[in-house]
């Protein structure tokens, strides 16, 4: 969410990033944030001097009970009960005017960093890194679903007898695989520096509002309308919200977290050949890596986050790219995003198996998480995400590009998770 102070300040710069986005209503929106604001501090300015009446009347009422003048004192009580309901009419205001602000604010996307390119879609996103090499493995090459069909190691049918569609069942070799690269990517991150979290798979409506998920994103999100709770997108979601209303010592920075977690979404509206096999699923298993670092390291910590995915591809021998995403192509928090994609060599076509992206403050600010630095100045975080790595993807393409006459060839990082080297 963005500050008030801040679009008040640099009200341009706000409309020029958001204008990357092609957020047409922003410059009605961020006028009427501002008229509001303007509201908000003049019902405030309002209230804070009935209550000073309220505090010299109650000091004057006193000193009249002290000195004798009782009569006098108690007409002047009619005052401070007038004073008080005004009080209680003013309080009503600025709370009506605040949560209004506060609504509207909720709706304003994230402002895009400098190096944000504008654009509206995935056409206009910037490939600015790539490794690996794409063979031709003939037209005999399967797509993945072939492939699983024909080892017997995902059950697309089953899954949908038991759930629907996009709930496959995973057997034999590959469970034990799906198995294998989560505990690899764990072991990377935790290598790497990140503490292991196992978090809830389900969260509050604060928790949603916390990381930005709503009310962007409610309807792709599975909700227990009974408890008032909501299946979790990513472990992005839990994994941020411990530090929600959270102040941290700039000592304890930076604060880096990896999860695993099973991920739900809706998906809803997504059909046609780009969503067979495991391409789209409402249910899948993903690996997650948080940050939370100050300020002024963020964008270093972004590149950081970089090499290590890049690392983990590498170790899996799939050729992939990074794409910086336009404003257009960003989500809703984001500041800015780079796309991980692999090649599908079966499909021919790139898969997009990791987005790492930074906030800055956007999601600190819903979530109240600051930094107390060594003058003790509170300042809101930055706070940073990576998928590392989304699991279905990754299957997709490890089979289709590994695909060989004696089976599906393991790369060598994985064979001590799986305890084979070939799915035959």
């Amino acid at each position: 969410m963005l500050q008030t102070n801040f679009i008040r300040e640099n009200k341009e710069k706000v409309l020029e990033g958001l204008a990357k986005r092609n957020f047409k209503d922003a410059p009605a929106m961020i006028d009427k944030v501002l008229t509001l604001d303007d509201a908000r501090r003049a019902a405030q300015n309002e209230l804070d001097n009935n209550l000073s009446s309220q505090n010299a009347l109650a000091k004057e009422i006193g000193d009249m009970f002290k000195t004798g003048r009782a009569t006098q004192a108690n007409a002047l009580k009619e005052k401070t009960a007038e004073l008080k309901a005004q009080s209680k009419d003013l309080g009503d205001k600025l709370a009506g005017v605040e949560k209004e602000l506060q609504d509207l604010l909720y709706l304003i996307p994230n402002v895009p960093y400098k190096d944000v390119v504008q654009g509206f879609g995935a056409e206009d996103n910037q490939v600015v890194f790539e490794k690996g090499v794409i063979e031709d493995m003939g037209k005999d090459a399967l797509p993945h679903w072939e492939l699983a069909e024909k080892y017997d190691i995902i059950d697309f049918k089953l899954g949908v007898k038991i759930t629907g569609a996009g709930f496959p069942v995973y057997k034999g070799k590959g469970a034990r695989l799906q198995r294998a690269l989560v505990n690899f990517f764990l072991d990377r991150n935790t290598a790497a520096g990140y503490t292991e979290i196992e978090p809830p798979h389900m969260v509050n409506e604060a928790s949603g509002y916390g990381t930005g998920q709503l009310p962007d994103k409610e309807g792709q999100m599975y909700f227990n309308q009974v408890d008032n709770l909501y299946m979790i997108p990513t472990a992005e979601v839990p994994v941020t919200n411990i530090f929600r209303d959270v102040v941290l010592d700039a000592s304890q920075l930076p604060v880096c977290c990896t999860a695993y977690t099973p991920c739900f979404r809706r998906e809803a509206g997504s059909y046609g050949k780009d969503v067979r096999g495991l391409n789209r699923l409402h249910q899948f298993d993903k690996v997650e890596i948080v940050r939370v670092e100050r300020p002024e390291n963020s964008y270093k910590a972004l590149e950081g986050m970089l090499e290590h995915v890049k690392g983990l591809l590498e170790d899996l021998e799939l050729p992939y790219h990074i794409l910086r995403l336009c404003g257009g192509d960003m989500g809703f928090t984001s500041a800015m995003t780079f796309d991980f994609e692999v090649f599908s060599e079966a499909q021919k076509r790139w898969l997009e198996v990791s987005s790492v992206s930074n906030f800055e403050t956007f999601q600190s600010n819903r979530l109240h998480l600051r930094i107390k630095d060594e003058n003790g100045n509170r300042v809101l975080a930055h706070t940073l995400n990576g998928s590392s790595l989304a699991l279905p993807r990754i299957v997709a393409a490890l089979l289709e590009n590994h695909q060989t006459p004696k089976g599906i060839r393991i790369p060598k990082a994985l064979v001590p998770y799986t305890g084979f080297e070939y799915i035959d």
